[in-house]
Formats: structure tokens, sequence, C-alpha cells
């Protein structure tokens, strides 16, 4: 009964920590606004960027991604010590404890109970999560964003482009490089999950790029692409 009891405290005490709007927070505290009420409506750090500029942007953005690492680091990784349950996997209790404090983080960020049940796209507590778990793939990812960025101005495509990036570069490193993954076989899937829910999250997104209609940040493409004249031959 102990065991149960502290699997859901974790599990509790995870989804609480993601749940916390700091975006809405911050521009009320701050700017006497409800940042849903501008720009995309979002609470996520993207329309905190721009809305609230790119110095509380960051703020937003960094502390959404703690709430994913601490839930996996400092929730599980204490409550979860030593912490032993019925596992019929043949993956350390640990790591599917870590996995169950990720997942409520992100769950929390995106179905807040403090806003409603609604929230963010869970991409930055997803990468702090993925930073406790495996700092490589998420450097990879991070490199990826960047690079898109640079070259489109698109944060919502860099999202994407690194949602992917981390499940392949997984598969890549363990089944080519022969790279030693901790809770490997259980993370793949993982990842892949997570892949889906971030291209899930970002639906809208994805339809408005499509169309061409998807915000820029113009500011951050540091390389613009000349468009060709149509009338040259």
């Amino acid at each position: 009964m102990e065991v149960a009891l502290k699997i859901g405290l974790i599990a509790l005490l995870s989804y609480l920590l993601g749940s916390i709007p700091t975006a809405i927070i911050v521009s009320k505290k701050f700017f006497g606004f409800d940042i849903r009420t501008k720009g995309s409506g979002n609470m996520g750090s993207t329309n905190a960027f721009r809305i609230l500029g790119w110095k509380w942007g960051l703020f937003v953005q960094i502390a959404d991604i703690l709430k994913g690492y601490l839930a996996v680091v400092l929730i599980a990784g204490y409550l979860g010590e030593g912490l032993i349950f019925p596992n019929s996997t043949m993956f350390e209790h640990i790591t599917l404890l870590k996995l169950l404090a990720g997942i409520s983080a992100v769950s929390g960020h995106i179905w807040s109970v403090f806003a409603g049940f609604k929230g963010g796209k869970g991409v930055n507590t997803a990468a702090g999560m993925l930073i406790g778990l495996a700092p490589y793939d998420v450097l990879i990812a991070f490199s990826l964003f960047a690079i898109t960025v640079i070259f489109s101005g698109y944060i919502s495509l860099g999202s994407i482009m690194a949602a992917f990036s981390i499940p392949s570069s997984m598969i890549v490193r363990y089944n080519i490089f022969g790279a030693d993954i901790p809770g490997y076989s259980v993370l793949i899937y993982f990842a892949l999950a997570l892949m889906v829910l971030v291209v899930y999250t970002h639906r809208a997104n994805i339809k408005r790029l499509l169309d061409g209609s998807e915000n820029k940040f113009s500011k951050l493409q540091l390389i613009k692409w000349k468009k060709k004249n149509s009338e040259q031959s």
C-alpha cells in the first residue's frame, strides 16, 4: 500500500509541478493581463516571446523546461529511490518512475489544473524531462531546433523537427554507434510517443505552415533566402 501511495504521489506532484502556468503568472503579475487573451492565446514560451518580449519569454521557457527536469530528477529521483514494485518488464524500477514523473509533468503543462485544464504544447517541459533522461539526444534536438529557426524563423517547425530528432538520434546512436543509453528499450518507445504528442499539439501550426499563414520570428531568422524572380528564365 505504501508503495502504491508513493507512486501515486510521484505522479500527482509531477502533474501539479507541470501544471504551474508560468506565462499566465508572469503576464498577470508584471503586465496586468492574461497572456491567453493575446497573440495565439497559448500559454507557452513561443507566445510569451511574442507578447512579453525575449527576456520574459526566455524566463518562461527556462521555467517550463525546469518543470520537466525537476519532476524527473527531484520528485522521481527522491521519492522513487529504492522503491520496489511489481515489475514484469526488463527495465529498472527508477527508469519507469522517472518516465511516469516526466509524462505526468508534460500532461500537467498541456492540461493544467490551474488553467481550466488547458495549457501549452508541452515541448519545453518534455525537453526538460528528456534532459534528465537522455541529455545527449536533447543536445542534438536543440541543435536541430536552432538550425531550423535560424533558417526558417518558425519556432513551431523547429519544435516539430526537434521532436522527430530525439527518437531518430537514439536509434542511430544505439544501433549504429553502439552508444550505451540506459533504459533504451523503453526510452525509445517513449520518445516515439512523445514525438506523436508534440505533432498532435502542433496540428494547428502544421496547418498554418502548409498554407503559409504561420507566425514567423523574423528576428530569429538569421539566414534569409532570396526569392527568385519568377519572370527570370
